[in-house]
C-alpha cells in the first residue's frame, strides 16, 4: 500500500515540476496549436450527405455557453449559414473548418440576435482565404444591413490589407454582395439558389410587426433540411417543410417568460416584465412546434433558438412539457455543437456532436 501511494506522490510532484518546465510547457503547447491547425472539419465537407451543424441555438436572453441562432448547412463541397447570431462564428470556428469553403449567408430577418456576426464571417472566411466576395441573401432590407456592416469594417479591413498586403488580403475580395429575394405571397416558395446539386427555397413566415421575416428549405442528393428563423406558428411553413427529413424549429416556453414576467414585476423590473409580456405573440411554442412537425410529416423536430435557453438539464424538462403528448418520438432540443447527417438517398438520420 506503501508503494502505491508513493507512486502517486512520486507522479503527483513530477506532474507540478514538469508544467513549470519550459521544455515541457512548449512540448504541450506545440502539440494544442498543431491541434488547432489541422482542419479537423474537412468530414463534413465531404459530398456524401447533407448535414446541419447548430453553430447557435440561444435567443437573446444571456447564456454562458450558447452561441445567439445560426445553423451551418453543408452541401455540395461547401458551407452555407443560416443567420449570424452573436457568438456563432467562435463556436462554428472551434469545429476547426476551413473557412475559404462558405459559399454564403441566408439570413431569416434582420433582429440583431440574428445578423450580430456577420462582419466576423465575412472578416473571417476573407482571412481564411475565401477567393470571392461574400453573397449574403436575404429578404428586402439585407442590402442595407450589408452595405451597414460592410461600412462599419471598412477601417478594419484597410488595415489588414495594408499589414499584410494586397496579395495575400485582396481588398476585392473582403466585399459582402447582398442578394435580394423577390417579395413573396404567403404559401408561396421561391427558389433562391441551385448549386453543385443544392437547392434552397425561401418562404415567409410570421413574426408580424418583423417584415419581412423567411425561412428556408434545403435540398441535396434527396434529403432535406427546414429551418424556420422567428415566427410564430406558421402554416407556409408546414406547407414548405412538407415531406422534409428534418425541421429545425425555432421554441420559446412561454410558461416560463410569462414566470420571469411575473418575477420581474414583483423585483421591481418593469422594462423587462414588459418585454417578456410582448414577445410572447410572434413565437412558437415547443408544443406548436411539435404540431407543426407532425402537420408536415417530418421526421425529426429539431428546437433551437431556445427562449429563455435552458442553463441546466432540469431546465431543458420544463421547457419542453406537453410536448411528448403531441410528439413522443423524433424531437429533441438542440445545443450548440448538435450535427445532423443526412446520408445521400437515404432514410437514415444521424445525430453527433461537434
Amino acid at each position: 500500500m506503501r508503494w502505491i501511494l508513493a507512486v502517486v506522490l512520486l507522479l503527483a510532484v513530477g506532474f507540478f515540476v514538469g508544467q513549470r518546465v519550459p521544455f515541457v510547457q512548449n512540448r504541450v503547447m506545440d502539440k494544442a496549436i498543431a491541434v488547432q491547425l489541422t482542419n479537423r472539419g474537412h468530414e463534413l465537407l465531404e459530398q456524401d450527405a447533407l448535414r446541419a451543424l447548430l453553430c447557435g441555438t440561444a435567443s437573446p436572453l444571456p447564456h454562458p455557453t450558447r452561441a445567439k441562432a445560426c445553423v451551418a448547412v453543408y452541401a455540395g463541397g461547401k458551407f452555407w449559414i443560416v443567420d449570424t447570431g452573436p457568438g456563432s462564428w467562435n463556436r462554428l470556428a472551434l469545429t476547426g473548418i476551413d473557412a475559404s469553403r462558405i459559399g454564403g449567408i441566408f439570413l431569416t430577418h434582420f433582429h440583431s440576435d440574428h445578423i450580430g456576426d456577420l462582419g466576423e464571417f465575412n472578416l473571417q472566411t476573407w482571412a481564411g482565404g475565401r477567393p470571392k466576395p461574400l453573397r449574403v441573401f436575404g429578404p428586402t432590407g439585407v442590402e442595407r444591413v450589408v452595405n451597414g456592416f460592410q461600412e462599419a469594417y471598412a477601417l478594419d479591413t484597410g488595415y489588414r490589407t495594408a499589414h499584410h498586403s494586397p496579395e495575400f488580403m485582396p481588398p476585392d475580395k473582403a466585399e459582402m454582395l447582398p442578394v435580394v429575394m423577390e417579395d413573396m405571397q404567403d404559401g408561396e416558395q421561391t427558389v433562391v439558389l441551385e448549386e453543385d446539386g443544392l437547392r434552397v427555397l425561401a418562404f415567409n413566415v410570421d413574426h408580424s410587426p418583423v417584415k419581412p421575416a423567411v425561412g428556408y428549405r434545403f435540398e441535396y442528393l434527396g434529403r432535406s433540411v427546414v429551418i424556420s428563423g422567428d415566427t410564430a406558428k406558421s402554416s407556409s411553413l408546414e406547407a414548405a417543410a412538407k415531406g422534409a427529413d428534418v425541421l429545425i424549429h425555432e421554441a420559446q416556453a412561454n410558461h416560463i417568460i410569462s414566470r420571469i414576467g411575473d418575477l420581474a414585476r414583483q423585483n421591481e423590473r418593469p422594462r423587462a416584465a414588459t418585454i417578456m409580456k410582448d414577445i410572447v405573440s410572434y413565437h412558437t411554442t415547443p408544443e406548436q412546434a411539435a404540431q407543426s412537425a407532425n402537420e408536415a410529416g417530418v421526421e425529426l423536430l429539431v428546437m433551437y433558438h431556445l427562449i429563455p435557453p435552458p442553463p441546466i438539464k432540469m431546465m431543458e424538462r420544463v421547457f419542453a412539457r406537453g410536448v411528448d403528448e403531441i410528439r413522443d418520438d423524433g424531437w429533441l432540443l438542440a445545443d450548440d455543437g448538435l450535427l445532423i447527417t443526412l446520408p445521400a438517398d437515404s432514410d437514415e438520420i444521424e445525430i453527433s456532436s461537434r
